[in-house]
C-alpha cells in the first residue's frame, strides 16, 4: 500500500502523533524462567484453574496447573494471589496500526487501495508498529490483531501480528494467512436503509449478479494459473491467490444478509476455498447451513441495535449464544481501531444473554485463534503454546473491574503504559490528585 501525505496538515498531524506520547520501547527477549502462582487461571478452552500456577520460559508455557509450583532454581515468581489470568486476547478484521486519525487526515489512513480487484495488497508491510492507539488497546489484554484492508471488491491480504514490536517484520505473527473478499449486496439497502432504485438504474439485485459473475469468472481463472507448474507470464493478483486453492489462506467474505451469506457458503464450496464469514447479521437464520459446511463466523460487535426494525432488540447481544448453541464456530472482532480495546467489554456483553463467563474469553481467544488458524501457538494457556498472557486484578470482561497489571507476548513482559494513563498522571499531578 501507499502512504501518501496530501496536505502539510497531514504532516504536521503525523508529528504531533509521533512526539505526542513518550517512546515505549519493545520488551527484550525473554531471559529467566517465570512462573505465576496463587491465580484464577481462565485456560481459554473453556477450563477455569483455581489457586493455579504457570510457568513459561523463553517464551513458551512450560507447566500449569493447580496447587503448588514445582520448586525451580533461578526463576522469577509472580505472586498473583486474589488476581485473574488471561489468554492474550485476539483482535481480528482491523484497522489498528493501518489508521491513527480516523477522520480529518489522509495522510494517517492506509487502509484501502484503488482498484476493485487487489489480491496482491498486503496490509502487512503498511501496519505502523509505532501507532499510539496500540497501547491503549494492548493496556486492556488485546495482544494480537489481524489489520485488514478494505475497499473494492477483492481488498487484499491479511496477516496477524503480535502488538509489541519494533517494525512489521517483528510483529508478523502469521504473514498473508487471508485474502479478503466484500460480497456484493442483493439489495438496495438492508433494514432500516432500504432504498428505492431510480427509474432505468441498475437494480440491486441486477448490479449484485453481474459482480458475481464476474467474480466466478476471476476465480476460475486464478484456479486455473495456480494449477500451472510454470506460468509463461507472473500474474502478481493471480500468484496472491495461490493459497487459496492449496489451503494455505482463507477467504474471509464480508456478508450480513442470509442470502448473501448462502451465496458465499455455495461459492466456497464451488471453488474448493475456506470460507470465513464476518459480520453475520443474519447467520442466526442459516446456522445449519454454515454447520454443515464447517463454515466459521467473525461478529462484528454486540453492542449495536439490530438490523431491521422488526428484530429482537436484543438480537446482537444474543447473537454468540444461538452460534453457539447450532454448534457454528464463532469469534468476536469489536469496532474499529482505537474502539478495540473495547473487544473484551463487547464479549462481556453476550454474558448477560446466555453465554457462560468462559464460553465469552473463548470467543476473543480460542475461538479467534482457530478461526485464524493460529491456535497450534496461541488462544489458550496450554503447555507448548506461546507464552502470551495477562494479569488482571478484576474481571478482565468488566470495565469496571478490569484491572492489567502485566502482560507478556512470546514471555516478554511488555510496557503497558499509553498516552490515556500519561495524561492521567500529568493531570493529577497538576490538581494535586493521587495518580493509580
Amino acid at each position: 500500500m501507499k502512504k501518501v501525505f496530501l496536505s502539510f496538515g497531514g504532516l504536521l498531524l503525523g508529528t504531533i502523533l509521533t512526539y505526542g506520547q513518550a517512546n515505549i520501547v519493545p520488551a527484550k527477549a525473554q531471559s529467566q524462567a517465570i512462573v505465576i502462582t496463587g491465580a484464577t487461571i481462565h485456560v481459554g478452552n473453556g477450563l477455569v484453574i483455581e489457586n493455579g500456577y504457570i510457568a513459561f520460559d523463553k517464551g513458551k508455557i512450560t507447566a500449569i496447573g493447580s496447587g503448588m509450583a514445582p520448586a525451580t532454581p533461578g526463576v522469577q515468581v509472580i505472586d498473583a494471589k486474589g488476581k485473574q489470568v488471561y489468554p492474550g486476547f485476539i483482535a481480528p478484521m482491523t484497522t489498528l496500526g493501518l489508521v491513527e486519525v480516523e477522520e480529518g487526515a489522509r495522510g494517517t489512513v492506509d487502509d484501502s487501495e484503488t482498484g476493485d480487484l487487489n489480491p496482491n495488497v498486503r496490509s502487512l508491510i503498511a501496519y505502523n508498529t509505532d501507532s499510539k492507539v496500540t497501547p491503549t488497546v494492548r493496556s486492556n489484554g488485546v495482544l494480537l490483531a489481524q489489520p485488514v484492508p478494505s475497499g473494492g471488491l477483492i481488498s487484499g491480504q491479511s496477516s496477524v501480528v503480535q502488538l509489541d514490536a519494533w517494525n512489521w517484520e517483528d510483529a508478523a505473527y502469521k504473514k498473508d494467512m487471508a485474502i479478503h473478499l466484500n460480497w456484493p449486496i442483493a439489495r438496495a439497502g438492508r433494514g432500516r436503509r432500504q432504498q428505492v432504485a431510480l427509474p432505468g438504474a441498475e437494480s440491486a439485485a441486477d448490479r449484485a449478479q453481474r459482480i458475481l459473475d464476474e467474480l466466478d469468472k476471476y476465480f476460475v481463472e486464478a484456479k486455473a494459473y495456480a494449477e500451472l507448474p510454470k506460468p509463461a507470464v507472473t500474474n502478481l493478483r493471480f500468484e496472491a491467490m495461490k493459497g487459496l486453492f492449496d489451503g494455505s489462506k482463507k477467504l474471509f467474505v464480508i456478508a450480513d444478509g442470509s442470502k448473501e451469506i448462502i451465496q458465499a457458503v455455495a461459492f466456497g464450496k464451488k471453488m474448493n476455498v475456506s470460507v470465513v464469514i464476518v459480520g453475520g447479521k443474519e447467520s442466526y437464520l442459516v446456522a445449519d447451513i454454515l454447520k454443515a459446511n464447517n463454515v466459521s463466523v467473525i461478529i462484528r460487535e454486540t453492542q449495536a441495535l439490530p438490523d431491521k426494525d422488526e428484530d429482537d432488540v436484543y438480537l446482537p447481544y444474543k447473537l454468540p449464544k444461538i452460534l453457539q448453541d447450532a454448534g457454528v464456530l464463532y469469534g468476536l472482532t469489536g469496532t474499529g481501531f482505537w474502539r478495540q480495546r473495547n473487544l473484551p467489554f463487547e464479549a462481556g456483553q453476550a454474558v448477560s444473554y446466555g453465554l457462560t463467563k468462559e464460553q465469552a474469553v473463548s470467543m476473543i481467544t480460542l475461538n479467534n485463534a482457530k478461526i485464524l488458524g493460529i491456535d497450534k501457538t496461541t488462544g489458550s494457556l496450554e503447555t507448548g503454546k506461546d507464552a502470551n498472557l495477562f494479569i488482571s486484578g478484576g474481571d478482565a470482561l468488566d470495565m469496571i473491574s478490569i484491572n492489567v497489571q502485566t502482560a507478556f507476548i512470546q514471555g516478554r513482559s511488555i510496557n503497558l503504559d499509553n498516552l490515556h494513563k500519561q495524561l492521567y498522571r500529568k493531570f493529577s499531578d497538576k490538581y494535586g490528585l493521587k495518580a493509580n
